[in-house]
């Protein structure tokens, strides 16, 4: 019997998630808290058992074996709170090899000690892992999908007008986010359950990991500079510097390795989703930038750690721009890992051209994204990609130009690069 939740929004992830349970004994789905595991995974089971509850954890304490029941495929929600359980999952789809057992849902990863104690198999071959992520725009019904990336790389794009999003519209959807339970909140009150995720990892989450205790007001600090930091190819130092300049406080991180730690912890909950860069045939390999472009995993983070709204975004055009960056990044990451494919960036150190996202595909072709916030800066967009094309060596299969306040989906006569509103995107 099924446990799908009532009013259950479908997931890109679903479709993997069914076409896994089919092929592997477990399924265990990482990400972030919040943005949806549990009511996913529910979709797909016919039993639970939750680690956050006392009884059944103890009871895994003892043998995981006890927990385990028929009806199958079973859900253990956040199995990391009893590391041992890997293996015995692992043991248990390895005794008789029957597919779609278990699905395991974790949302903090486990520390080098716990792995190296608690863990002795990879689970390869047994438990497949995947990313789940907050929803995106499509997830949420906030596009339309009139237009696919697919149809770009298969050059089947139907030109047309679609509906023009109001600037104020696109900054309500940056700072509500793509948590689930935010999804139908009052336009009043969507800065409520960001601001308060932004406290539970401050106060609280930290410290999930029992290696050390590390110091909230340092993770508020790193926190805001990262925020500030969004869809930048910022490094430690620059994040040293920056908390320096901004922060009044009397113990400043001020160690590299300090930081270094803290982003770890972070990474540890999910909550960077930082873009590599592309590795191209450009003019010359040298110039090309190697630093990742940092994001957290979610535009409404850096929103409400830095206490933006939406009459703050609007009067703020540059910001307004980066987190319009971030929420594009948010939803080409889920197409993306929907296509079995990847995200990346690119930059050319010694010019300085760069590309806002490269899209490649598992046989190695690739599209190329500029990503602007209105329609007045598509003509640049388009200079910026076409002078990329004309240096590297193998061409993108398609270009693109994906924009917020817009209110047609057109492609270029001359140059064939598309110019796409968010609102109107899918994978």
């Amino acid at each position: 019997m099924s446990l799908k939740k009532e009013n259950y929004r479908e997931r890109l992830i679903d479709d993997k998630i069914s076409k896994y349970l089919t092929i592997f004994g477990a399924v265990s789905i990482e990400g972030p808290k919040w943005c949806g595991k549990t009511w996913t995974s529910l979709n797909h089971a016919n039993s639970v058992t939750y680690m956050t509850e006392r009884s059944p954890r103890d009871l895994a304490k003892v043998d995981p074996k006890y927990i385990f029941i028929k009806e199958r495929p079973q859900l253990i929600d956040e199995w990391q709170l009893v590391p041992s359980i890997w293996d015995a999952v692992r043991h248990e789809c390895d005794s008789d090899h029957e597919k779609g057992k278990f699905i395991l849902t974790g949302s903090t990863t486990l520390s080098k000690q716990e792995s190296e104690e608690e863990v002795f198999h990879s689970g390869t071959g047994r438990i497949a892992t995947m990313k789940m992520y907050p929803m995106s725009l499509y997830e949420s019904g906030d596009s339309t999908g009139d237009v696919s990336i697919r149809q770009m790389l298969e050059k089947k794009v139907k030109c047309g007008y679609v509906r023009k999003v109001e600037l104020d519209e696109l900054a309500k959807l940056i700072i509500r986010g793509g948590w689930p339970e935010n999804i139908d909140r009052d336009d009043n009150d969507i800065d409520i359950i960001p601001k308060s995720y932004i406290d539970s990892i401050i106060n609280k989450d930290i410290n999930e990991r029992k290696d050390k205790k590390r110091d909230s007001n340092k993770m508020r600090m790193l926190i805001r500079s990262l925020a500030r930091n969004e869809s930048t190819v910022a490094g430690n130092e620059t994040l040293i510097k920056d908390i320096e300049e901004y922060e009044t406080e009397s113990e400043l991180i001020e160690s590299r390795i300090t930081v270094a730690d803290y982003i770890s912890v972070l990474d540890c909950l999910y909550l960077t989703a930082n873009q590599e860069a592309f590795s191209v045939n450009y003019r010359s390999s040298k110039r090309i930038g190697k630093s990742p472009k940092r994001h957290l995993i979610d535009p409404s983070l850096s929103c409400a750690s830095l206490d933006l709204s939406v009459s703050k975004l609007l009067n703020d055009h540059h910001t307004f721009g980066l987190m319009f960056e971030a929420l594009v990044e948010r939803d080409l990451r889920v197409y993306m890992d929907y296509l079995d494919g990847h995200l990346y960036h690119f930059r050319d150190n010694v010019t300085g051209d760069e590309v806002d996202a490269i899209v490649e595909f598992r046989d190695g072709s690739y599209g190329a994204i500029e990503i602007k916030l209105s329609d007045g800066s598509v003509d640049e967009a388009k200079k910026s990609l076409m002078k990329f094309y004309n240096n590297v060596s193998i061409k993108p299969k398609f270009m693109c130009v994906i924009v917020g306040h817009y209110e047609a989906v057109i492609q270029d006569k001359d140059t064939g690069i598309y110019v796409i509103p968010i609102t109107s995107l899918r994978p």
